[in-house]
């Protein structure tokens, strides 16, 4: 597979560059290219992880045609021949990372799911009882099942971390009726991507979703159930009180816990051994919650 750093790789300058995608304004349109950037302690790595841009898009696409039935979704085609010059010139290098998408009218909310105790909210629950402001029963450990999955919404501080709100903040934000949509919406997102995995052996232990409007309609946007935006865990693995493996970039950062690095940039050299169990990770959920879609793509992974 080739690897892509930036598509300012192939001479395209984004209009926006993320930590992991470049974005292309086309008037009523977006271009999105994943790229194979990795970041950790929010530092974007000098290194990449071949194939792991292919993933995330490949997964995204893949839950957006799940949940095709219960929200509509912005994806115009993620076809490169059929993308507008100059992209489809690089049909090659864009071809399984890339997607040509409606541009919708966004939210300012990210609607967070969590089905399990996991990261802060584990936190959380130690401190008080409570993820969030929900208040939980005693005795519940880590990586516990929650008695029902949780809408946790968060927004974007000015600095780019997210914060976590509560739902009267959302209802401040966007209104009663648009706040209840999408947490009712967020919530059976959640529980039909769980239900899905876990008979593939695989928990979806928390996750978050993007919304707009296009065309007056709330629409599913940005990337949905991929590894970077949820926690996957081997249902096998799960046992409550132990922390589980997960599907994501933790063998990234156990590595670079062993480096003398004071976790800003410039990030340390990365073992090519490193790069490719991460990206054996990433590609191992995808194969077995999307195994068709996976040989779909198979040319680009």
């Amino acid at each position: 597979m080739t690897a892509l750093r930036s598509a300012r790789d192939l001479g395209l300058i984004p209009d926006y560059e993320g930590k992991v995608r470049d974005m292309f304004d086309l008037g009523d349109r977006f271009l999105i290219v994943t790229s194979d950037r990795i970041s950790a302690f929010d530092v974007v790595m000098n290194d990449v992880v071949p194939g792991r841009g292919v993933v995330l898009n490949v997964m995204s696409l893949a839950w957006f045609r799940h949940f095709a039935d219960v929200v509509p979704n912005h994806v115009i085609t993620a076809d490169p021949a059929k993308f507008p010059e100059p992209f489809a010139r690089h049909a090659a290098a864009l071809g399984g990372r890339s997607v040509l998408v409606r541009k919708a009218d966004r939210f300012p909310v990210e609607c967070v799911v969590r089905g399990y105790i996991a990261g802060s909210g584990w936190k959380s629950y130690r401190r008080d009882g409570t993820i969030c402001g929900h208040a939980l029963p005693d005795g519940l450990e880590l990586a516990s099942r929650l008695p029902e999955a949780l809408f946790t919404p968060s927004t974007k501080a000015d600095e780019g971390h997210d914060e976590n709100i509560s739902y009267a903040e959302v209802v401040d934000l966007i209104g009663e009726e648009s706040a209840a949509a999408l947490r009712d919406l967020s919530l059976r997102l959640y529980n039909q991507g769980a239900a899905h995995a876990l008979p593939r052996g695989v928990i979806l232990a928390d996750t978050k979703f993007e919304f707009g409007i296009i065309d007056g309609k709330i629409t599913l946007i940005d990337e949905v159930l991929t590894p970077d935006s949820s926690r996957f865990w081997p249902a096998a693995d799960h046992v409550p009180g132990q922390e589980p493996p997960s599907w994501d970039k933790q063998i990234l950062r156990n590595y670079l816990e062993t480096c003398d690095w004071n976790k800003e940039a410039p990030s340390p050299d990365i073992p090519a051994e490193i790069l490719e169990r991460t990206f054996r990770r990433y590609r191992e959920v995808l194969d077995i919650l999307f195994p068709d879609e996976s040989a779909r793509w198979e040319a680009y992974l």
